[in-house]
């Protein structure tokens, strides 16, 4: 009876254990309810699903500590997000050990402190060596544990904001803690001071310390070889003029101001530096710039670089999300979607060159659309949540050209909208006569029987990406992409990292050359790994440097139980040399 009960209560274990899913996520008005029964904590039956490498737990309010066992039971799991609780105010017991863990978001809990044996794991042996990022925003810290460097020793991405923070432990800035460490966030909280060993991050790009309690920024933070971008605003400042440079000049003249000693030119605290200290730091910065492989040339070459930034579904206040309906088991069953910010296609033939590269995409790696499907959409005309459904000619709601509505005539029944709003009109279709990939389906169904007549399901489908209130325009500058296949998920998410490059190649290429106007073909194809010519327009390494913004999308079931996001740490893993992806 009492296992009955439990099976009851948590359906979504029973199926996440008979389907081995390898990823779970449980939230919703009834989740309170159950953990509430089960005092506090998470069901002991989910700490016996060892094939699980993506856990989520968010938006319950009676969740207090995640119970024990978890290190135990999930030996793989790869994230962990646990956001938008109660935990607090600390963790009984401590998470870890989880030795293959790198995504772990505890962010909008009730957190206070977190000591040894109620806080996050033990530091010899790491009790978190993989990680890589950890977000502990929304909380209510005072203090950060001492021993935190030595827990996850490969940190990159560190997000405090919003905490009550007065200082940082000294350890978390002795040379070589933390090697890897490229974002720190830590705004709105009362740190009242900054050490000069913050030099000693050697990978630190990214600094945000806005809305605390600083007086005076040390002048060994412009030592840091790598940084690149730092916002100090909302501190009061003792240098005055340093206070309105952090309001709104570049982090180079910052940078160089605080390098030369701020006003007056002095450094550390006003007293005057002889030419030899000054020298010794010098030499200083150059050897910490050696050890990290960075130097002038470095410099120029990642200024070269294509920046994708992804956006986590953690760190977004309105995530899209694709629901699929059952029906597209038999017809094209895979889907993956993901949302992009900051295309530029108004100069010249950027719109072209982008349509052009879909086109050739579609020859290529799709296949001709056997193996999969791209679809591109305008995501100012798209309200979420979307459903991807498969339905027949006559049920779907027609866009505003004849011409398209009269080519779906011509091809077979069996349509999935990818895309769908649940009350709103179809977004994208794809013809389909059968399952792509399916013996038969190589260009010698009645649809292509049609296209070779003029008018079949290719030229349907590219007329429909081309029309409807989500085609993209030149004024387009956020986009909704999608990837549907009948083969296999991964061939989805391998065309879909090619789309994304490509779609940062171009806007690359688009902003160092806004000025030249209208580019050819031949141009437009020489894109890859490096744009031809020295053509680049004035302030074009700034502007080429802006990344791209991709934001992961997540796929349902109809029960809203996970079925993949995109992109997840293991997708945009470009081999690319000239591609940087910021997670």
């Amino acid at each position: 009876m009492a296992a009955a009960a439990v099976s009851e209560a948590w359906p979504e274990l029973e199926l996440a254990e008979r389907e081995r899913r390898r990823e779970l996520l449980l939230t919703g008005p009834g989740l309170e309810q159950r953990v509430r029964a089960a005092g506090g904590r998470l069901p002991p039956r989910l700490f016996t699903l060892p094939l699980l490498h993506y856990l989520e737990v968010s938006g319950c309010g009676s969740l207090r500590e995640p119970g024990p066992g978890l290190a135990q039971g999930l030996p793989q799991l790869h994230s962990l997000v646990l956001r938008r609780n109660a935990l607090g105010p600390g963790l009984s017991p401590e998470l870890g050990p989880l030795p293959a863990l790198r995504v772990l978001d505890l962010s909008g809990n009730a957190l206070e402190a977190l000591p040894p044996g109620q806080g996050l794991g033990p530091a010899e042996p790491p009790g978190f060596p993989q990680l890589q990022s950890l977000n502990l925003s929304g909380n209510r810290l005072r203090e950060l544990p001492a021993d935190l460097a030595r827990c996850a020793p490969r940190l990159q991405t560190l997000n405090l904001t919003g905490n009550r923070l007065d200082a940082f432990p000294a350890a978390l800035f002795r040379p070589g803690a933390l090697p890897l460490l490229s974002e720190l966030a830590a705004a709105d909280n009362c740190l009242r001071e900054l050490s000069p060993e913050i030099a000693h991050l050697a990978s630190l790009k990214t600094l945000d310390l806005s809305n605390n309690q600083l007086s005076e920024i040390p002048a060994e933070l412009a030592d840091c070889p790598r940084l690149k971008d730092i916002n100090f605003r909302g501190n009061r400042l003792r240098d005055k003029r340093l206070e309105k440079m952090v309001s709104g000049c570049q982090t180079r003249s910052i940078l160089e101001y605080l390098r030369a000693g701020g006003r007056g030119g002095c450094r550390s605290r006003g007293k005057a530096e002889g030419p030899d200290r000054e020298e010794a730091r010098r030499k200083r910065r150059e050897r910490r710039k050696r050890e990290c492989g960075e130097g002038e040339e470095a410099w120029v070459d990642e200024a070269s670089r294509l920046l994708l930034r992804v956006l986590h579904v953690a760190e977004n206040p309105a995530p899209l999300t694709v629901r699929v309906s059952p029906g597209v088991g038999d017809v094209r069953p895979f889907i993956v979607g993901a949302v992009v910010r900051g295309m530029d296609l108004q100069p010249g033939n950027a719109l072209k060159r982008f349509l052009s590269s879909q086109t050739k995409l579609h020859e290529d790696l799709c296949e001709k659309r056997t193996a999969a499907t791209i679809a591109t959409h305008d995501l100012s005309a798209i309200r979420g949540p979307l459903l991807y459904a498969a339905r027949p000619p006559e049920d779907l709601r027609p866009l505003s050209s004849a011409r398209w509505t009269s080519a779906w005539r011509t091809v077979s029944s069996q349509k999935p909208p990818a895309g769908t709003p649940s009350d709103g009109p179809t977004c994208s279709v794809h013809p389909v006569d059968r399952p792509l990939g399916a013996p038969g389906s190589q260009g010698q169904g009645p649809g292509a029987a049609a296209a070779a007549g003029g008018g079949g399901a290719q030229e349907a489908e590219e007329e429909a990406e081309r029309v409807g209130p989500a085609q993209i325009k030149k004024t387009t500058c956020d986009l909704f992409l999608e990837v549907t296949s009948a083969a296999s998920l991964q061939i989805c998410k391998d065309i879909m990292d090619a789309l994304i490059l490509k779609m940062a190649e171009i806007n690359k290429y688009t902003l160092e050359n806004k000025d030249e106007g209208s580019l050819s073909d031949h141009e437009a194809d020489a894109i890859p790994g490096q744009v031809p010519g020295p053509r680049a327009t004035p302030g074009a390494e700034q502007a080429g440097s802006a990344p791209l913004v991709v934001e992961q999308v997540r796929v349902v079931d109809e029960e809203g139980h996970l079925k993949v996001v995109y992109p997840s740490k293991t997708d945009l893993d470009l081999a690319a040399a000239h591609v940087t992806v910021l997670r």
